[in-house]
């Protein structure tokens, strides 16, 4: 079963080709890594998780993939961990399967900007590398199960649409194109990595209406917190709404402040009404309040861990339960009170 992300139109993403780069310092991933000292490395140019977060500018726009439509300052340099030696974008923990146009080098990757398909590859790479990196710094593929721990492939503008999506079938994502460009925007990168990471937990996943609206949500609530995750390491600027999914690429097809969807509306499940992108609102804000609540770190162990104990057609109410037993057992009772009372906020039936 494919897992879409509907976005209506959209809008894509431009910077200068002389755009003077920020040198990003190698932290926190990369000695979870265990890659090599960054000098030895490749670098490559990417948005800090996409302009219109680290610009606060709602009025940029896609401008036919024009290399002038976002501002210089929008664009960084960082280092390409876990590469193979195969020359590609390919490594221990993605890999571009396919691609429109030329493939990009990892030597050539500082010279690209959004006017060259090979900008979204690089983006693709560099974002999931990051986000598995993430969730092995929270200890998972060591003191928890791993997640997804493995070479994720990725297919870049083969999608002749504008919409991405995880297929299960072949266990890839593919990014489509029209508007901004999805794999401009590492928010949705990071929000169809989470499909992986479900199925993955969960083969499967997804398989009712209300399980399919909790992956949505995780994806969106992931897609967030990897993305603050990264502006905390490296000391990118964020000057857009922390709760707002993926600003950029909505920029084209929703009013400002853009926003595909939100992680912290009011939703509760009596609002349930059976689109699951709309519905995840409610699973995401629980997920969001949860953070708020107990911290990040702490949080996103107690909710990765518990995806395990989920079934393919999970309920709101019986995944809550294993999330709920999950804080208990991993860090006692005051953490389970306060995910209990963040599902209990969204009335999710059983939950007292």
């Amino acid at each position: 079963m494919s897992r879409r992300t509907p976005r209506g139109l959209n809008a894509v993403a431009t910077a200068t080709a002389t755009a003077a780069l920020t040198l990003v310092a190698l932290t926190g991933p990369a000695s979870a890594s265990g890659s090599a000292p960054a000098a030895a490395l490749p670098q490559a140019r990417i948005f800090m998780v996409n302009p219109v977060q680290s610009s606060g500018d709602q009025t940029l726009t896609d401008a036919k993939d024009s290399a002038d439509g976002v501002p210089a300052s929008a664009y960084t340099t960082a280092v390409l961990r876990n590469l193979d030696a195969s020359g590609r974008l390919s490594g221990k923990w993605a890999y571009v399967r396919s691609d429109t146009g030329a493939s990009a080098k990892p030597a050539d990757a500082t010279a690209y900007n959004r006017t060259d398909d090979q900008f979204e590859q690089v983006m693709a790479y560099f974002w999931v590398n990051e986000t598995q990196e993430y969730l092995q710094g929270l200890g998972f593929g060591t003191e928890l199960p791993g997640v997804n721990d493995r070479a994720q492939p990725v297919r870049i503008n083969q999608w002749g649409a504008d919409n991405s999506f995880f297929s299960d079938k072949k266990s890839e994502i593919r990014f489509g194109k029209g508007g901004v460009d999805d794999a401009e925007d590492a928010e949705v990168i990071i929000h169809e990595y989470g499909h992986a990471v479900h199925n993955a937990q969960v083969p499967g996943f997804g398989t009712s209406p209300e399980a399919g609206a909790i992956g949505e949500a995780f994806g969106d609530y992931l897609a967030v917190e990897v993305g603050a995750h990264a502006d905390a390491v490296y000391g990118w600027p964020r000057r857009a709404d922390l709760a707002c999914v993926a600003d950029w690429d909505a920029a084209s097809y929703s009013d400002a402040p853009h926003c595909l969807r939100r992680i912290d509306g009011n939703k509760v499940y009596a609002d349930l009404e059976g689109e699951v992108h709309a519905d995840g609102e409610i699973w995401s804000r629980a997920l969001f309040d949860i953070r708020n609540a107990l911290g990040a770190r702490t949080a996103d162990r107690i909710i990765v861990n518990a995806q395990f104990g989920f079934a393919p057609d999970t309920s709101f109410k019986d995944a809550a339960l294993t999330t709920v037993s999950t804080a208990q057992r991993m860090y006692g009772a005051s953490a389970a009170d306060a995910v209990r009372a963040a599902f209990k906020a969204r009335q999710i039936p059983g939950i007292q």
